[in-house]
């Protein structure tokens, strides 16, 4: 075997194990080098340095992960050898590490962790360390995405179901299937006796919305250009339709729907959709959906303006629709952003005989620039109203969203 070899095997190793790499950190750094690649295309130098970087960062961070991992699997053995308790010597090398590790100049010194009076439990749960995977720029190299947690607010939020919910809230359609999601059981009092005065425990389904989010979607410049796109384009947009109950299409129904939306997306239809497709087995797995042979995409570009929302709803409730099988929605906008609200939220739905009905509880996604979101079309879904005080076309609410159908 040669040294290369054997090299790639011990990466595909470490790969494996998502206490080195956890599953969004790849997606996050598949996204990265697709986006570093897509914005350097024209200037190989700047492609190799900008891979550079990002190589030897990501190295830094496996190598310092993997270092810590095998540094607790030689400490266990020895343990294991010596026969010392587990919590005894925990503090023993809390006190090692702290008078030992080398510190940063003009760093205070930390004072020495007092041995507890008792030994503490083994397993105890230790808080996990966090390490950036940011790449450091090359001189006069594009900037790559930013691959920061999204901050607080902006990230998928669920709704306390037990919190009051707000008055003449919509309550979704029926139309989910319990299949397309994870199903979990609620338990609540029923009204039947046991016979020794003790209340029996039923368990509903409750239908958990679940959704993937994934930042920084598109490169820098196929946004840009994404946004001029539909803001030269401000005449062709229809107002939005929606599926009767009858199934029929075609219907303007300004109590459930209020948008725009443009249905020739151009060139960045194939962008969007190649983008999709180099990612979609990762996100199927993450949603718990098995693969699937896509047979068309459904696609639009929408605009939500001051007052535009969309009820409650599920994206393959009535039978013309029924081979929808995955949602996205893209978002964008203009910079600096002129709205607010318009946030999309994911219900959790119960059985209602043969209907399922909003649980009462949600996940709450602000819509944030260069974001996609993939959820089942079964979802129950809503947009909250928009506020844009301009009422300016160009200051809209935008989203690129679509179907997979199978």
């Amino acid at each position: 075997m040669t040294a290369k070899q054997m090299l790639d095997a011990f990466s595909e190793t470490l790969m494996q194990d998502e206490r080195i790499l956890s599953p969004r950190e790849r997606e996050l750094l598949m996204s990265l080098l697709q986006n570093s690649r897509a914005v350097s295309s024209g200037n190989p130098e700047i492609q190799s340095a900008v891979t550079a970087a990002i190589a030897r960062s990501v190295g830094e961070t496996v190598a310092q992960r993997a270092f810590g991992l095998l540094g607790g699997s030689i400490v266990e053995q020895i343990l294991a050898r010596s026969g010392i308790s587990a919590g005894a010597e925990e503090a023993d090398l809390a006190s090692v590490v702290h008078s030992k590790a080398p510190q940063p100049p003009n760093a205070p010194q930390p004072p020495n962790p007092a041995r507890p009076k008792a030994p503490q439990p083994p397993n105890a749960p230790q808080p996990p360390s966090q390490v950036s995977l940011k790449a450091p720029q090359p001189p006069n190299a594009p900037q790559p995405p930013s691959t920061t947690p999204q901050p607080p607010g902006h990230a998928p939020h669920r709704h306390d179901p037990r919190a009051p919910q707000p008055p003449n809230a919509p309550q979704p359609p029926s139309g989910v299937r319990p299949s397309a999601v994870p199903v979990l059981q609620e338990a609540h009092e029923s009204s039947v006796d046991s016979g020794r005065g003790v209340g029996v425990l039923e368990a509903p389904a409750i239908v958990r919305a679940d959704c993937v989010v994934l930042d920084e979607f598109l490169a820098p410049q196929e946004l840009d250009e994404l946004v001029e796109y539909a803001l030269q384009r401000e005449a062709e947009f229809r107002n939005s339709e929606v599926i009767s109950p009858s199934g029929d299409p075609g219907v303007t129904d300004y109590s459930h729907r209020r948008s725009r939306v443009l249905m020739d997306l151009g060139k960045h239809q194939e962008v969007i959709l190649d983008r999709i497709r180099g990612m979609l087995p990762r996100v199927l797995d993450r949603l718990g959906v098995e693969e699937f042979p896509i047979t068309h995409v459904e696609a639009q570009i929408t605009a939500s303006n001051d007052g535009d929302f969309f009820r409650a709803h599920s994206d393959d409730s009535q039978e013309t629709i029924a081979s929808r099988r995955i949602t996205f929605v893209y978002f964008f906008h203009r910079e600096p952003r002129q709205f607010e609200g318009g946030e999309l939220r994911l219900h959790d739905s119960r059985g209602r005989g043969e209907q399922y009905v909003s649980a009462g509880s949600y996940q709450t996604i602000v819509p944030q620039q260069n974001q996609i979101v993939f959820f089942p079309c079964s979802v129950l879904h809503e947009i909250t109203p928009v506020e844009c005080p301009s009422r300016a076309f160009a200051d809209s609410r935008f989203t690129l969203n679509g179907w997979l159908h199978e």
